[in-house]
């Protein structure tokens, strides 16, 4: 008679695992199946096997009683009225731990899908950092899940394989999981391009007949130049998996038919100096493809992963991949992080890759906090995850794994968030490079700092990395709260001063009353909120006024109630883009809710359109000091003249200016050049203007307030 589940199960932990853990499964095995009892699976199986496929996905990789024991848990408090602390009591703390990290939050109502599965891997996230025999585990359930997808409906079955695609198989990848990894891209294919996955299916196994006598031929040839060269190996054929198959075919607009490699070979050594030996002798049987050689042992993986990986021409002009590995990489290779329960040698390599592995949750830990919500950080983690990678070296020789489109932001806060933060500049192989020019791998990176630096926000558009968009989301927001609050400082103390009353007079009891009738933590808040246009100073100056109204110090000086710009409010300050204002030009500000103050000309067109209540106004100067580089719109008509851009130009650098933008459109016999400048006045513009006009081709030169699209 069959053994069942349950009995193959405990025969496989009791081969790597001590009695008395063999009894705690045997043991969470018996109370599994009871909290279950009378519950199916959409497949009409008892719920229990679900549980126990969990388990038994989890014992090739010798995981420890505490997570077998978690694994066939890990639904009971979920599904049943059995509490996570009733697991606790009966099993122990840390598997109560593990089932808690497992468990959905089903009992929170979310407006979305997408924001229940994002909370959920959230809460998952947190527990994997914790400990990442969650992830084991939840991979595990995945797995057997997919196997099981034809006993749903096709919009489910759809959404599932779409997450694992998207998430699951490459969290499986990046923690070196390769045999879970590529059967959970296989079964996310076949659910998803069912058609495809059939079609593919039927195309390879009519191959792997036609090509077997190539394989065993070519195999042979490799065995015999080893054996020669006294190389002690162990070689493998190799077939690639499906999907891997259906994304070259994809990639490179092939047919099946050019797909020449689907079958590789795997040669397994004792050592690392025998790899490149064994990759000598492989070079000199059967000519290597020019640009086809990759070293992951000198420079592995992300996930740890190492091994030489080769193109040849074979015989029949057959492309040949082919893998060389030590024995020890091979185990890394196959099981990744799981190592640790697996195999007891190999401790250096082992310990690399955990601590690779906790760099990378901690990471993602840093993400989470920075981001607005758990849905944009799902979105961020698909980024994170992408396979293809770039890897880089500091100027000590560091290498970093990047993904693919990372730039050399992402590469500096890739080394610290405060590198990140203070970056001005970048070389790139000894050459200074724009910010956001892209990596390639082999790039040697140094990043050029300065102490009062800070984010650019522009940063935001050209970012891939999580890490980066987080920390400089959040540097911003600091950023912007810290220059709103002095901003609001100054126009609160201005309003104040327009009721005779000083700042610095106002007792903290009058404060204190304030902060409980606005609902605001602290006077900072209330600054910020001013300064970003979500209070009105005037409004709070009345409040603070009428309860100091018996102690109100009132002064003497006729106050004008200007502010002055100083040209360092930062983000607190906006100038507008719809009349641009320079140094020298007559403006008004206006406060606008989240924006801050804005600060326009005069006789700004959109000003006069959008006027409102008084209290919204502020007079504005400018500081005789200020000193900062503002941007300003010119039209030159120039006549149609080779070289008439380059004289133009020149003589825009010989006034010390900047060009950040130009645009032009033809008018006939002339052309009309829109240029948006960096100056520092209305005097620095004249200047510009100036030089303009001695330029012979130039016909007529004008401001202007937009350049149109």
């Amino acid at each position: 008679m069959p053994l069942t589940d349950a009995e193959i199960l405990l025969q496989e932990v009791s081969a790597y695992l001590k009695p008395k853990d063999v009894a705690q499964i045997e043991s969470a095995l018996d109370f599994s199946r009871t909290a279950h009892q009378g519950q199916l699976r959409q497949s009409g199986a008892p719920y229990i096997t679900h549980p126990i496929a969990v388990a038994r996905i989890l014992t090739p990789l010798h995981l420890d009683a505490q997570a077998i024991t978690a694994a066939l848990l890990h639904d009971v408090a979920e599904d049943t009225s059995i509490s996570i602390e009733q697991i606790g009591e009966q099993f122990g703390k840390p598997v109560a731990e593990l089932v808690d990290g497992l468990s959905k939050l089903d009992k929170l109502k979310f407006e979305t899908k997408e924001d229940a599965q994002a909370e959920n891997f959230r809460k998952m996230l947190m527990a994997m950092a914790r400990d990442v025999r969650v992830i084991l585990i939840k991979l595990a359930d995945r797995l057997h899940n997919m196997r099981t997808l034809d006993s749903v409906s096709k919009e489910k079955s759809e959404r599932i394989a779409r997450e694992t695609m998207d998430i699951y198989a490459p969290i499986a990848n990046r923690l070196g999981l390769n045999t879970l990894y590529q059967e959970l891209e296989d079964l996310s294919f076949k659910y998803l391009y069912p058609n495809r996955y059939a079609v593919l299916s039927k195309a390879l196994k009519v191959a792997r007949g036609n090509r077997r006598e190539v394989v065993s031929k070519i195999l042979e040839a490799i065995r015999q130049r080893l054996d020669e060269n006294h190389i002690k190996a162990e070689i493998r054929g190799r077939e690639k998996h499906l999907y891997g198959i259906y994304q070259k075919m994809q990639s490179k607009s092939l047919a099946f038919a050019q797909v020449l490699d689907i079958y590789g070979f795997r040669v397994l050594v004792d050592d690392v100096p025998s790899c490149y030996v064994a990759l000598g002798v492989l070079h000199a049987l059967y000519k290597p493809f020019p640009g086809k050689f990759k070293d992951y042992i000198a420079i592995p993986k992300a996930n740890g992963y190492q091994s030489l990986h080769s193109t040849l021409f074979g015989p029949f002009g057959t492309p040949i991949e082919v893998q060389i590995r030590t024995h020890e990489m091979n185990k890394l290779a196959e099981s990744g992080v799981a190592s640790h329960w697996l195999y007891k040698t190999s401790e250096v390599q082992i310990n690399d890759l955990h601590q690779k592995t906790h760099q990378w949750l901690q990471s993602l830990l840093e993400s989470l906090a920075q981001s607005g919500d758990s849905v944009e950080f799902l979105e961020h983690l698909k980024v994170d995850l992408f396979p293809d990678e770039v890897y880089v070296f500091s100027p000590k020789g560091k290498i970093y794994a990047l993904p693919r489109g990372a730039t050399t932001v992402d590469f500096a806060y890739s080394v610290h968030t405060d590198i990140g933060n203070r970056c001005v500049a970048a070389k790139v192989n000894g050459e200074l490079v724009p910010l956001r020019t892209e990596l390639h791998n082999g790039d040697r990176v140094e990043i050029v700092t300065a102490t009062l630096a800070h984010p650019n926000p522009a940063w935001l558009s050209y970012v891939v990395t999580s890490k980066a968009r987080g920390e400089i989301r959040h540097s911003l927001k600091t950023m912007h709260l810290e220059e709103s609050a002095k901003l609001g400082e100054r126009l609160l103390s201005q309003a104040l001063s327009t009721l005779g009353i000083r700042l610095q007079d106002i007792p903290d009891a009058c404060w204190e009353r304030v902060l409980n009738e606005t609902s605001a933590k602290s006077q900072q808040e209330i600054f910020a909120d001013i300064g970003l246009g979500r209070r009105l100073n005037m409004v709070i100056a009345r409040q603070l006024a009428k309860l100091n109204e018996s102690e109100s110090t009132r002064t003497d000086t006729n106050y004008s109630g200007i502010i002055t710009l100083l040209g360092n409010e930062g983000m607190a300050v906006q100038y507008a883009k719809c009349c641009r204002p320079i140094p020298g030009d007559p403006i008004i500000g206006v406060i606008k809710s989240g924006l801050g103050l804005v600060v326009h000309t005069h006789d700004c067109p959109s000003l006069r359109k959008g006027r409102g209540s008084s209290e919204e106004w502020m007079d504005v100067v400018w500081d005789k000091n200020i000193n900062k580089l503002f941007d300003v719109s010119i039209k030159l008509i120039v006549a149609n003249q080779r070289g008439v851009l380059a004289k133009v130009a020149a003589a825009i650098a010989n006034a010390d200016s900047n060009i950040e933008n130009v645009h032009f459109t033809s008018e006939g016999e002339y052309t009309a050049l829109y240029f948006t400048l960096q100056v520092n006045n209305r005097q620095h513009l004249a200047s510009v203007m100036r030089g303009l006009r001695r330029i012979q081709e130039v016909i007529r030169i004008t401001r202007v307030k937009s350049i149109p699209a």
